[in-house]
């Protein structure tokens, strides 16, 4: 499947590639398909890619969910296990780098740094030669935690579009490199091209926090972004999502349209954006016209991915506007399952969907119901 980030599947397209991969996946995945036949589906009467069963995040701590051979696995991405500890870490195990990397980077590019790419794209959607972005991480380096989806995400961006003053500013431990930082962001020159910050919404608060303890202040080239991709996990204080950008915007000194959210998670390797800086390039806007208020943003997916809200109860599709638990069905996920249940709130709106947020208290009872359907299935064997 060669689709660029501009080139939108049919219904029609994405349910028989859906299908091919549920097929594929139920034949190489015997845990999965095991899981399928408790639910008493028989992959080859499914005919729409919403019946398909969506196995719960959850499983990824309990199995090595693989549809290949173990020996091809090229990398394992670990939760990061700080709600639960850390021998109820997820394992997504990744058979193909390059899938990743071409997922990754033309839906990342569309929705972050489309103003700032060759106008002429190379074959397979990348720029012909590396353009001169600085791009700047409050996170750990993929070198010091290999296992970080999100840390291996910013290294293949830094690789494919940072330029040599380009960094990661988070040790292995979690503790922010104020000063390295500082001088990262001091370093840019005002007239420059414009900078790209990304960070959790953890990091930046503790950022935020050293900062105004030694006076720290920037303003950050014109047209600079940032990307924030949530993620206090108890950690820190928490801010509202209103404070965390107000405070944002005046730390680095960009205003709030040019903040854009990152939802992804470990289980899949496609990643959601908010649209609005996107929507802008596309219609020749350099800093949005029109942005709605932080809380009514929503987020989409690239062409591979459908998003279903599913109730809590029965797993029972919702109607658009209601809120439920989102379902993903990520193509990308090829080597692993496609189909995955997450116990995160939102509701669908015409061109994506809105994230409320993360199911308060116990685990949704229809996902605790997949659950025990799927270790049943395979006699909760690892």
């Amino acid at each position: 499947m060669h689709r660029g980030i501009h080139e939108p599947l049919s219904d029609r397209e994405f349910n028989d590639f859906a299908l091919r991969v549920f097929r594929f996946q139920c034949r190489m995945n015997q845990a999965y398909a095991g899981f399928v036949a408790r639910r008493g589906v028989d992959p080859d009467q499914v005919g729409r890619w919403e019946a398909i069963p969506f196995l719960p995040a959850r499983a990824f701590k309990t199995t090595r969910l693989l549809s290949g051979d173990p020996a091809d696995v090229e990398v394992v991405f670990r939760t990061s296990g700080t709600t639960a500890g850390a021998q109820a870490r997820g394992e997504h195990h990744v058979l193909s780098r390059a899938l990743y990397r071409e997922s990754l980077l033309s839906n990342f590019a569309a929705h972050l740094i489309p103003d700032l790419l060759p106008a002429a794209p190379a074959a397979g959607g990348f720029p012909k030669k590396k353009p001169p972005i600085t791009i700047l991480c409050l996170l750990p380096s993929p070198d010091t935690v290999p296992d970080s989806s999100l840390s291996f995400m910013m290294g293949t961006v830094v690789d494919a579009y940072g330029n040599g003053d380009s960094g990661f500013f988070v040790g292995p431990g979690g503790e922010i490199e104020g000063d390295a930082f500082f001088r990262a962001l001091t370093g840019v020159s005002a007239q420059g091209p414009p900078v790209l910050v990304v960070g959790t919404a953890f990091a930046f608060v503790g950022w935020m926090e050293v900062a105004e303890e030694r006076g720290y202040r920037v303003s950050l080239p014109e047209g600079s972004r940032i990307m924030e991709t949530g993620g206090y996990k108890g950690r820190s204080r928490e801010l509202s999502r209103p404070d965390l950008y107000g405070g944002l915007s005046v730390a680095f000194g960009v205003d709030q349209s040019l903040i854009v959210n990152e939802y992804g998670m470990t289980e899949l390797l496609s990643q959601f954006y908010e649209s609005h800086l996107a929507e802008a390039w596309r219609v020749g806007e350099t800093v949005p016209k029109e942005v709605p208020p932080v809380e009514g943003r929503f987020h989409r997916g690239p062409p591979w991915v459908r998003t279903q809200i599913l109730d809590s109860m029965t797993l029972e599709p919702k109607g658009a506007g209601e809120v439920g638990v989102l379902a993903h069905m990520d193509l990308a996920n090829l080597g692993s399952v496609a189909p995955v249940l997450t116990e995160d709130l939102g509701c669908l709106v015409p061109e994506g969907f809105q994230l409320v947020g993360r199911s308060p208290g116990s685990e949704p009872r229809g996902c605790s119901l997949a659950m025990e359907d799927f270790l049943a299935s395979h006699g909760g064997r690892p």
